[in-house]
């Protein structure tokens, strides 16, 4: 192998408590990365720079076990590394103690080789940053466009920089097409790997919105003015405290009133800069509302609520539910689909129903 190779090749740890048999997920891993097998013991305070990633494959039902590796992953140098998680099983437990381990993405035994270096590839970064292939390279590209309107969002439109409409044009073809020539499941495994909350949430929506847009099969103009509407949808959230939007923990009620008003300030500051079109302001202002005329924050209900804002409304409360919180591990798919479905006379259920498919295999 060249020097050339070597160098742009993922390093991963592999944390193990029972090496033996992790052999077989080594060898597959070692088709496509550098890695450094070790005792859940050994995995060292701070791992070295060119690690792009930790694979845990221990007994998720021994307390021992998941204390130590509790204890190493929340060390800072851990915090935003992705780490892949592997099930004995598809018993819920396992999968609930990977999550509440911060867990970006799992994989169970029996190893399917293929689909597990599928995710590696869209998990784990090579050195570089990006994956080799073109494939890769769309999808880095895509996200890459969203998180910089994400930035011009939360840190210099409080600052009294203009977000520009031309910006959010700039990106979404990108976006369009990473999702497109990529998945949906890598989109939002790399988006959770790499980005915090508040950003995290509206790339979230936004693979999500795009992914139901293609399923939908409507238009390349529906296409861009869906995606233009989900990533700008929590715009006024840069205009809420960060000591409320980073809480770690549930909000009380004067919280959750200041919170209450950010698709206010959201459509106020686009709507005074200009230049947005009615259909993107109308998200932004609307899609907290509810079709029984309990949302906020102009309490519409029913025909008074748009199509484009039903649509978001579900991806937004769906990406809301399987997505990490501080206080709570994620949803599971049938979970938030289960607490969906009781909104009944909320939600659009026609749109619910046919939104369903988009999110299958995505986790």
């Amino acid at each position: 192998m060249s020097a050339q190779a070597t160098s742009t090749k993922r390093r991963l740890l592999l944390a193990s408590d029972h090496p033996d048999q992790s052999r077989e997920l080594e060898r597959i891993l070692q088709s496509v990365s550098e890695v450094q097998t070790l005792s859940t013991s050994e995995l060292p305070d701070t791992p070295a720079d060119q690690i792009s990633g930790v694979v845990v494959d221990i007994n998720l039902r021994s307390a021992e076990s998941v204390q130590r590796v509790r204890n190493k992953l929340r060390h800072d140098s851990y915090r935003t590394m992705p780490r892949l998680f592997v099930l004995a099983d598809a018993l819920h437990h396992g999968s609930m103690q990977a999550w509440a381990l911060g867990a970006t993405d799992t994989i169970s035994r029996p190893f399917d080789a293929a689909g597990i270096l599928r995710r590696i590839r869209a998990a784990f970064p090579d050195s570089d940053g990006f994956d080799a292939t073109n494939r890769g390279k769309t999808l880095n590209r895509g996200i890459a466009a969203a998180h910089e309107v994400m930035v011009k969002i939360f840190n210099k439109l409080p600052a009294g920089e203009p977000l520009k409409f031309s910006d959010v044009v700039e990106a979404e073809n990108k976006i369009i097409k990473a999702i497109k020539h990529s998945s949906l499941r890598e989109w939002l495994t790399t988006v959770g790997c790499h980005h915090a909350d508040s950003y995290r949430h509206c790339l979230f929506v936004t693979g999500f919105a795009v992914a139901f847009a293609q399923h939908l099969g409507m238009r390349d103009d529906d296409q861009r003015r869906l995606v233009r509407a989900a990533l700008l949808h929590d715009v006024g959230k840069a205009f809420i405290p960060t000591a409320i939007l980073d809480k770690p923990g549930l909000l009380n009620e004067e919280e959750k009133n200041e919170m209450r008003k950010h698709p206010r300030l959201g459509y106020d500051a686009l709507a005074a800069q200009g230049g947005y079109p009615p259909e993107m302001l109308d998200v932004v202002l609307h899609h907290h509302e509810l079709l029984d005329g309990s949302g906020y924050p102009d309490g519409l209900s029913d025909n008074e609520i748009s199509d484009i804002v039903r649509l978001t409304t579900i991806v937004d409360i769906y990406a809301a539910l399987v997505e990490s919180r501080p206080y709570r591990i994620p949803f599971t798919h049938a979970k938030a689909f289960s607490i969906m479905e009781k909104m009944e006379g909320k939600l659009d259920q026609h749109l619910l129903v046919a939104f369903r498919p988009v999110t299958f295999g995505a986790y």
